[in-house]
């Protein structure tokens, strides 16, 4: 008796503070639902604390709930927020993104479908280069057909679940995409890898194509909770619907006026036609917010409702008032740098504001130019958020293929970029003698330059400095699984 007073004390505890619909979205029984959560209404503290809320009620244990996320810091952020609201238990819970989980169960599962579970993870840079690698085999002009075409085709046909046969032939550009495609996959075999969209992809292909798979995951995860829904893509959305269709103990939580990723795949019907998927769905809207003045949420009210392909929904807050949003239309990007800093400079002395109370915020990285060049000759300190990010620095990218192709010797890629770092005067053509016979014979890398002078083609100068990287790789490899990462770097 005493333990049930304390669930229920502790449940209710968890409900203090809401307002009514999130107390709604956060008790909610065990049917579908979906939850519009505008802009600043609360959804992150809503979507935690309903799972604190399941956790606390005992209405699932933390590891058979399932929650994605967009963003690994909303993973983390999210994870923090509940572990401190339950405990240790939080530690427990799936929570990630989409292809945070995928890996997790891929880890595991991946050679039920004919996949190394080591496989590697090629990131975008690895994406280019493959695709530049295989342009090259086809003798593909680039200046004909730029790599960022077929990037974006391949990217976008394996959002819609589409394999290199599945590919619509509806132009000759299209069938070369194609041919590029098939290539690009079997490179991608290869060396081991699979990039960021062949992580869903194939978690899917696991789950339709394997039962005992499919019953698995579904048992395991019990509750699935999906944040941002309204950016899913259809491969997504149709992961989402295999793991919950069974269970149905589904929430999804997005705002389709925030819908801003299409370019990337992103179905907004997804979230629209959720209730044609889930019939029985009950729909929360959480329209109270707690960020903006009114005036801020009319002037985004009066430009978002002519969009037709929207729910209704109107963004109230009890801070009415506030200053009117103010729109300037300028002759080029100079001059509205020229209106930006003039404002900087009028509010500094009219209101007493400090440069650090100022923020311009740009669509795109090549807007920042006009405005930095405006800001430096009128002498306004400023600080550029963003630049290259950590793992995308030259030399983080040149470790981590040394440690790859340590690890994988067919890692055709990652041989390409660390072959010549440092310099070893071994040049391209040598790097693509190499690569060819590989791709010919099915060997390993690393077992073709233990005789590098049999690849044919291969410069007679290049054999001594292919065999000093042989033995300098090998001396890595002896210590694997002995050594820590950060021991091997060093």
């Amino acid at each position: 008796m005493v333990y049930v007073e304390t669930l229920q004390s502790d449940a209710y505890a968890l409900l203090e503070g809401l307002n009514p619909p999130q107390r709604d979205a956060v008790t909610h029984g065990d049917v579908p639902l979906l939850i519009f959560a505008g802009a600043g209404s609360g959804k992150t503290r809503v979507l935690t604390v309903r799972i604190a809320h399941l956790i606390a009620t005992k209405r699932v244990w933390p590891d058979r709930l399932l929650a994605v996320t967009f963003t690994n810091k909303a993973a983390r952020e999210m994870r923090s927020r509940v572990e401190a609201l339950v405990g240790e238990d939080a530690k427990k819970m799936w929570v990630g993104t989409f292809h945070a989980t995928a890996v997790r169960i891929l880890r595991r599962e991946a050679g039920r479908i004919g996949i190394a579970s080591s496989f590697v993870i090629f990131d975008e840079d690895d994406t280019r280069a493959a695709i530049k690698r295989v342009m090259d085999d086809l003798k593909i002009d680039p200046k004909r057909y730029p790599p960022a075409g077929f990037s974006h085709g391949i990217s976008q046909a394996k959002n819609e679940l589409k394999g290199p046969s599945e590919y619509p032939n509806r132009s000759y550009h299209d069938e070369v995409v194609r041919r590029v495609y098939e290539s690009y996959q079997d490179l991608l075999r290869r060396s081991g890898g699979l990039d960021f969209d062949d992580l869903i992809m194939k978690l899917v292909e696991l789950l339709q194509t394997d039962q005992e798979a499919l019953d698995k995951w579904r048992d395991r995860f019990r509750h699935v909770l999906v944040d941002e829904y309204q950016d899913t893509n259809r491969a997504q959305y149709v992961l989402v619907n295999l793991l919950a269709q069974e269970h149905r103990n589904v929430v999804v939580v997005g705002d389709d006026d925030q819908s801003i990723y299409r370019f990337r795949g992103a179905d907004v019907r997804n979230i629209l036609d959720f209730r044609k998927d889930y019939p029985d769905a009950e729909v929360v809207r959480l329209e109270q917010n707690y960020r903006s003045s009114q005036a801020i949420l009319d002037a985004a009210y009066s430009v978002i409702r002519h969009n037709p392909e929207r729910a209704e929904k109107r963004l109230w807050t009890v801070r009415a008032g506030g200053e009117k949003v103010t729109a300037t239309q300028a002759y080029n990007e100079v001059e509205e740098a020229e209106f930006v800093a003039d404002e900087i400079e009028r509010l500094r002395k009219t209101d007493g504001r400090k440069h650090a109370d100022f923020a311009v915020l740009y669509r795109t990285n090549a807007q920042s130019r006009s405005f930095e060049d405006v800001l430096a000759r009128r002498r306004i300190p400023y600080r550029l958020v963003g630049g290259v990010r950590f793992w995308e620095r030259r030399e983080v990218k040149d470790l981590v293929a040394y440690l790859r192709f340590t690890f994988n010797p067919r890692d055709a890629l990652s041989f390409g970029r660390i072959v010549s770092v440092p310099p070893r005067k071994i040049g391209n053509v040598t790097v693509e003698a190499i690569n060819s016979f590989a791709r010919d014979t099915e060997a390993d890398i690393l077992s073709i330059l233990a005789d590098p002078a049999r690849v044919p083609g291969l410069p007679r100068a290049a054999v001594v400095p292919l065999q000093g990287f042989r033995a300098q790789l090998e001396s890595l490899r002896a210590v694997l699984g002995v050594l820590r990462p950060s021991e091997l770097v060093d």
